[in-house]
C-alpha cells in the first residue's frame, strides 16, 4: 500500500512518521515545494527504523509528482496559516489555489486514489476538492472530525480521571472553534453515559475546552499542533487501507443527510477500502439539530469565498 503526503511541514511530517511507525503502509512519499525539505524529513524518519522496528519505505521529493504515482491514499496538508492583516477571503483564496493545484497534479498520476484533506479551512477545502475534481464523494474525506473527537476524548478523560481509550465520544459539525459540536449527551465511559459521572457544569466545560482545543495549543506553542493531527490522519488512513470499517467523524458531502445539501461537514462515517462507505445518521435532539444547522450555515458562508477559484 502506498500513501502520498503533500506538504512536509510539521503536520505532514507527523503524518508520515505515524503511518510508518505503525506500519500502516509499505511506502510513504512526502512531497513539498521547498527544495530538499521533504527529502530531509524522509531521511530523518527513515533513520528511526532500526530503533523502532518499522519497515515502511519513506521517500521525500521536491515537486516531483510522478514519484507519487499509484498512491492508494493522498493526504493534503499543504497551505499557509492566516497572517496578521490577512482577511479570511484572502486566506481561502490562497489555500484554495494551492489545494486545487495539488489535487490536479496527484490525480494525473493516481487517478483512483482516495484523497484525505487536512488543509484549512478544512471543510471548505474538502468541498473545493470535491467540486474541482468531480470525484465521487466517497473518495474525498475531510479529516477534522477525527482530530476534534480525539481532543474531546482527552478532555473527557481528564475530567473523569480515567484512560482516554476507555472513553467513547464524537464531535460533529464544522472544524472550527465556533462550529464544532461535541456530543456530550452521547459520550460514554466503557458504555456508561459520562453524565453518570460528571455534572452538567463539568460537561459544559469539557465541551468548551474541546472547541478551543486547537487555539489553546496554538497559544502555548506559537504555531498549530502537529502530533495529534498526524495521529488522526494515520488512524483514518489505517481504516482505509486495512478496510477496518471504523466509525470516524469526517467531513463529507451531504445530500439530504442531517437535513443538509451541497455542503461538506463533519458527521459520523464508516471508513473502509472505498473511503466513505456509509454516512451514519444518529438521532439528534432539538438543541443539537439547531447547533448543526448553525454550524452548516457558517461553513456555507465560508464556501461562498470559493466562487472565484471554482469559476
Amino acid at each position: 500500500m502506498k500513501v502520498t503526503i503533500v506538504g512536509a511541514g510539521n503536520v505532514g511530517a507527523s503524518c508520515a512518521d505515524a503511518i510508518s511507525y505503525r506500519g500502516i503502509a509499505s511506502e510513504v512519499v512526502v512531497l513539498d515545494i521547498k527544495e530538499g525539505f521533504a527529502e530531509g524529513k524522509a531521511m530523518d524518519i527513515m533513520q528511526c527504523a532500526t530503533n523502532t522496528g518499522f519497515n515502511t519505505q519513506v521517500t521525500g521529493v521536491t515537486n516531483d509528482y510522478p514519484k507519487t504515482a499509484n498512491s492508494d491514499v493522498v493526504v493534503i496538508t499543504s497551505g499557509i496559516p492566516r497572517k496578521p492583516g490577512m482577511t479570511r477571503e484572502e486566506l481561502i483564496g490562497i489555500n484554495a489555489g494551492i489545494v486545487k493545484s495539488v489535487v490536479e497534479n496527484v490525480l494525473q498520476h493516481s487517478p483512483n486514489t482516495i484523497v484525505v484533506v487536512v488543509s484549512n479551512p478544512m471543510d471548505t477545502m474538502t468541498y473545493l476538492t470535491l467540486k474541482a475534481t468531480g470525484l465521487p464523494k466517497n473518495r474525498i474525506i475531510g479529516m477534522g472530525g477525527a482530530l476534534d473527537s480525539s481532543r474531546f476524548k482527552y478532555y473527557l478523560s481528564k475530567a473523569l480521571n480515567k484512560p482516554a481509550n476507555d472513553v467513547s465520544a464524537m464531535v460533529i459539525g464544522g472544524h472550527g472553534d465556533t462550529t464544532m459540536i461535541p456530543l456530550t449527551r452521547l459520550a460514554a465511559y466503557n458504555g456508561i453515559p459520562v453524565s453518570e459521572f460528571l455534572s452538567q457544569a463539568q460537561l459544559d466545560k469539557v465541551a468548551a475546552d474541546t472547541m478551543v482545543g486547537g487555539a489553546t495549543l496554538t497559544a502555548l506553542l506559537g504555531t498549530s499542533a502537529w502530533y495529534a493531527p498526524g495521529a488522526s490522519v494515520a488512524y483514518l488512513v489505517d481504516s482505509i487501507l486495512n478496510d477496518q470499517k471504523k466509525m470516524i467523524a469526517c467531513s463529507v458531502l451531504l445530500e439530504g443527510e442531517y437535513d443538509q445539501n451541497d455542503i461538506c461537514i463533519g458527521v459520523p462515517c464508516i471508513i473502509g477500502k472505498n473511503g466513505i462507505e456509509q454516512i451514519v445518521s444518529i438521532p439528534l435532539n432539538a438543541s443539537e439539530k439547531a447547533a448543526f444547522a448553525k454550524s452548516a450555515e457558517a461553513v456555507r458562508n465560508m464556501n461562498a469565498d470559493l466562487k472565484s477559484v471554482l469559476a
